[in-house]
């Protein structure tokens, strides 16, 4: 049985829960990719071809990142332009992923990958949160 993610988080006829479970999916998310990154930056970077120190400041960031994001999903009504800085770096976070892979970047294979399907992601955190933002904001009018 297969379960379509999104949709599940998703069902519930109160837009404020959607919105902070997005919200919380996407703190979890990257707590545990900075933790992966701070934990095995050497053997990681070895992997995907990056630089320890790189995935080390790429964890720290991501921790507080990851932070930032779960105190607002922790709030019983996240405000909209916490919401939207939170959409707004998710989006920037995924167009600097290509851009850094187009043009500094020189990973492994499954560096690569691993760089493109994070940033999928990430802009997927971006349209789900900014869906359920919108859908908040329609359904409060």
């Amino acid at each position: 049985m297969t379960t379509n993610l999104p949709a599940a988080l998703a069902r519930t006829a109160e837009p404020q829960l959607t919105l902070r479970r997005f919200l919380a999916l996407d703190a979890v998310v990257t707590g545990a990719n900075a933790l992966a990154y701070l934990a095995f930056s050497g053997p990681l970077g070895r992997f995907l071809g990056a630089g320890s120190g790189l995935l080390l400041g790429l964890g720290a960031f991501l921790a507080v990142y990851a932070g930032c994001v779960a105190l607002l999903a922790a709030r019983p009504r996240p405000p909209a332009l916490g919401v939207r800085a939170v959409v707004d770096a998710n989006l920037a976070w995924a167009a600097v992923s290509f851009v850094a892979l187009a043009l500094w970047l020189t990973p492994t294979t499954a560096g690569a990958v691993w760089t493109v399907l994070q940033a999928l992601t990430v802009a997927g955190f971006a349209l789900l949160q900014y869906g359920a933002l919108r859908q908040r904001q329609d359904s409060s009018v």
